[in-house]
């Protein structure tokens, strides 16, 4: 019986670690999102638009396959 339960044990070893994998780098995706994106505002009395404060040199998405960042111009007005 001990065998058994012991073999049972190391087949869900990869099977436990891919999970925690997953649900780690979900969690640290959720975090970046929360701290970074210019789209959430944790302090609304000193900062109540932080998306006005980004030129549009800067970067906030993951990823970016076709935009160059460094090149592009200001096409709105300052507040």
């Amino acid at each position: 019986v001990f065998f058994i339960s012991l073999s049972l044990s190391l087949q869900l070893v990869p099977l436990i670690g891919f999970i925690s994998v997953g649900l780690g780098s979900a969690v640290l995706y959720l975090l970046r999102l929360a701290l970074y994106s210019p789209d959430v505002s944790w302090d609304r009395k000193n900062n109540p638009e932080p998306w006005n404060k980004l030129s549009p040199t800067d970067q906030y998405k993951f990823l970016a396959i076709s935009t160059d960042y460094k090149n592009l111009k200001k096409d709105r007005p300052s507040f």
